[in-house]
């Protein structure tokens, strides 16, 4: 009847449990209302069809039902309602870049690796030694930069390598240690090396402090045993 109002049910629970809802009117499928289960949203069109629904639709964000007040006579005809799973895009990832630097501590030279991509999203980043994971990082928001960092020796000749990927794609960038940490060998050589021969050269100045210690102490002692024997013989 003119005037009641009328609710169009989605007794699908597969509609209902879909992201988004959306409802058509008539045989063109003008859109007239929608639901966004994703950022809880919900919209009728209220001016689609002619306008001729303009303030009588109403939305159930729960079950997806359309209501349709104040009924009229041109309300009548064919309405679909259609339902879909939204997706986050998956776009092509970058390959990982690695970068390095040098650190010395006490004479053991380490290469210090840093593992790195932008403008990313939905994204794990990770470090593997081998077939063996070593640490990640993971992200769920569109457009981020990411940066995983590792410390290794520059003599270390085991096989790793960073690894960017989604639910369906992978990048990997292999570590080449000896062309990437050669820089941090040569510091090695230079300070370190240098320092290390300083500290050998003053080790080798104490020992030989020692032995001279050692002489001094002995020719004491011999000196006092033969001056004891003299005055024994005088005795």
């Amino acid at each position: 009847m003119e005037g009641d109002s009328v609710t169009l049910n989605t007794d699908d629970t597969d509609i209902q449990r879909k992201d988004q809802i959306l409802w058509r009117f008539g045989h063109n499928n003008i859109l007239i209302a929608q639901i966004n289960r994703k950022n809880n949203k919900s919209k009728c069109h209220d001016d689609n069809a002619a306008g001729r629904f303009r303030g009588r639709l109403q939305l159930d964000h729960q079950t997806g039902s359309l209501s349709i007040t104040n009924t009229r006579t041109t309300d009548s005809g064919l309405y679909k309602v259609t339902s879909s799973r939204t997706e986050t895009p998956l776009t092509r990832l970058p390959v990982p870049v690695i970068s390095t630097g040098c650190s010395v501590l006490r004479l053991y030279k380490n290469c210090s690796l840093v593992c790195s991509v932008v403008n990313v999203g939905h994204v794990t980043l990770s470090w593997y030694k081998g077939n063996s994971l070593l640490s990640s990082i993971s992200v769920s928001d569109l457009s981020i930069s990411l940066s995983l960092p590792l410390e290794v020796e520059y003599q270390d000749n085991n096989t790793y390598s960073c690894v960017l990927n989604n639910p369906i794609s992978n990048q990997t960038q292999h570590l080449d240690i000896t062309q990437l940490c050669h820089t941090c060998a040569e510091v090695y050589i230079s300070c370190c090396g240098f320092t290390e021969a300083v500290i050998r050269l003053a080790l080798s100045a104490l020992v030989g402090v020692d032995a001279v210690a050692v002489l001094v102490y002995e020719f004491r002692s011999r000196s006092l045993y033969q001056k004891r024997e003299d005055n024994i013989i005088k005795l």
